[in-house]
């Protein structure tokens, strides 16, 4: 949880570097969350069939893009990648999965020209 909370707290820092952990718990974090959110529209009566998106789950989906991007391409900058790689996901199915293992990759050992390694 402590994970999930520093990326909120980093809102819209795009520079530095985020380690696999901040990254995938986010993501771990935001799915439950999702689904949570999903739930309560269904009871609630707020989903939308046509639009697949709920009132809650789409306020909360609205809260956490500008917070999911920043990590996104602060944890491409911790695999020595500009943030700009994060577009590769436009390419359906291969980009991706490119991404993925970009995501899924160990930090570049040391200082890169993001910052200092935040494993140290």
């Amino acid at each position: 949880m402590n994970w999930y909370l520093e990326v909120l707290k980093k809102y819209a820092d795009f520079n530095g570097r985020a380690r696999r952990c901040e990254y995938w718990y986010f993501v771990l974090f935001n799915m439950l969350i999702g689904i949570g959110m999903a739930f309560i529209d269904g009871l609630t009566g707020t989903f939308n069939a046509e639009t697949g998106v709920g009132l809650f789950g789409g306020i909360y989906s609205l809260a956490v893009l500008i917070p999911g991007i920043a990590v996104s391409i602060r944890r491409l900058h911790d695999t020595d990648r500009s943030g700009w790689w994060l577009l590769i996901a436009f390419i359906p199915i291969v980009g991706v999965i490119a991404l993925i293992v970009f995501m899924v990759q160990d930090s570049k050992p040391g200082v890169n020209r993001f910052g200092p390694n935040p494993k140290t």
